[in-house]
């Protein structure tokens, strides 16, 4: 399906694979309380962090419908990575995607999120030739329905209480583009 020519620059990211050493980082951010408040888990261990960065580093390509590209971001100034994003197939005979977007807390409100997302966005509508893109967060954490919507997702959904979340029941925003959305961008 997709092998990205990496790496993926912007004007102040580059977007590469995940690889060996990057474990530190990524750990630093998901072992953050704050930035798994609204995430499915809990902050993680480093053991954890190290199983998930061995599954980040297999999805450096999109290889079938259900499967998730996770692109590691680092800044181009310091090379220093400050994000994670995945981009998952989510059907190949509907052409939907699915994107999600994780920075460390320090790099928040620089607009180094909306920079990734955007190149995630051209690589799943341009080379994936996806025709909808979807984003989800729940409906507390306002800076990523921020980040969605600037992005020039819609809002296409507000669900109530639809998931049972570290014991809590949580609403859920639903948004998404379609590859016409993108174009006319």
């Amino acid at each position: 399906m997709l092998l990205p020519t990496y790496p993926l620059k912007t004007a102040r990211l580059v977007l590469r694979p995940f690889k060996k050493d990057d474990l530190a980082a990524l750990h630093s951010f998901q072992s953050s309380p704050d930035v798994t408040r609204y995430l499915y888990w809990e902050p993680r261990t480093r053991a954890e962090t190290a199983k998930i960065l061995a599954e980040k580093i297999e999805n450096a390509r999109l290889t079938e419908p259900g499967r998730t590209l996770s692109l590691a971001v680092e800044l181009v100034e310091t090379g220093d990575l400050i994000g994670d994003l995945t981009l998952r197939c989510t059907s190949a005979e509907h052409r939907s995607g699915e994107i999600g977007v994780v920075f460390h807390p320090k790099h928040h409100g620089r607009g180094y999120a909306a920079e990734a997302a955007t190149e995630l966005l051209r690589l799943g509508f341009e080379d994936l030739e996806l025709h909808r893109i979807f984003g989800r967060c729940d409906a507390r954490n306002v800076a990523s329905a921020s980040l969605l919507e600037g992005l020039g997702m819609r809002r296409e959904a507000h669900l109530l209480e639809n998931e049972l979340v570290k014991g809590e029941w949580t609403d859920e925003l639903v948004y998404a583009m379609l590859a016409a959305e993108w174009r006319r961008r």
